[in-house]
């Protein structure tokens, strides 16, 4: 009978954010072998004594400084060759982090850094595979929740909104559409204020009823 190795069991995390009109997703440079100078997403083994959310939220905290954000678990990666030291089962999560949240988060660092989804450079282990079902299924859900509003500030136009549907799926939405569905939706309501952009007329400005909550859309 062959001796059988023991699993190893890791979480890894997806950020994104959007920024100058893209979505993005924040990266770690590898100071150490295997793929030592690769990009990685921030992650790390699981303690004994840790739960899968804890250890994730922790590592995303220590290595990013990102801490407090939407974080949902996405899907166990096992591919018996996804990591050349062994074994080892990652349980993958996605984070969103708003625009406005990201002072203090290092935006072009040599060892954090932002990237387009759509420009990412070669990644460790199987990471790109993990960014790439992520964005699937964050653009899944905007279809049947209100997860898109997990980007937006204290206070938003419908513009704004819009502009972050169109960034996720990559493609522009028919804009009386659009307004009908979501002025719908129970968790958004009219501030009763405006914004004034240059010339234009001023636009109403909402806000969310239940910031940290994603609900499904019946």
């Amino acid at each position: 009978m062959t001796e059988r190795q023991l699993t190893g069991l890791a979480t890894d995390v997806v950020v994104f954010t959007i920024s100058e009109h893209r979505l993005r997703v924040l990266l770690v440079s590898r100071s150490r072998d295997p793929y030592a100078g690769c990009w990685s997403l921030p992650g790390g083994m699981v303690p004994i004594d840790e739960g899968l959310e804890e250890c994730a939220s922790r590592m995303l905290r220590e290595k990013t400084g990102v801490h407090g954000v939407y974080l949902e678990q996405l899907y166990s990666f096992g591919e018996p060759e996804r990591d050349p030291r062994g074994r080892v089962v990652s349980v993958s999560y996605y984070a969103l982090v708003p625009p406005g949240r990201l002072q203090g988060v290092a935006l072009n660092g040599d060892t954090l850094g932002w990237w387009p989804v759509d420009q990412l450079p070669e990644l460790a282990f199987d990471h790109d595979a993990i960014v790439r079902m992520a964005h699937q299924r964050l653009a899944a859900k905007l279809e049947y929740s209100t997860i898109a509003l997990q980007f937006m500030g204290e206070r938003f136009t419908l513009s704004e909104l819009q502009s972050v549907y169109e960034t996720i799926l990559g493609e522009p939405l028919d804009k009386r559409n659009f307004r009908k569905r979501v002025r719908n939706l129970p968790c958004i309501e009219d501030t009763g204020e405006r914004f004034r952009a240059g010339k234009h007329r001023p636009a109403r400005l909402f806000r969310v009823t239940r910031p940290h909550r994603v609900e499904i859309i019946k």
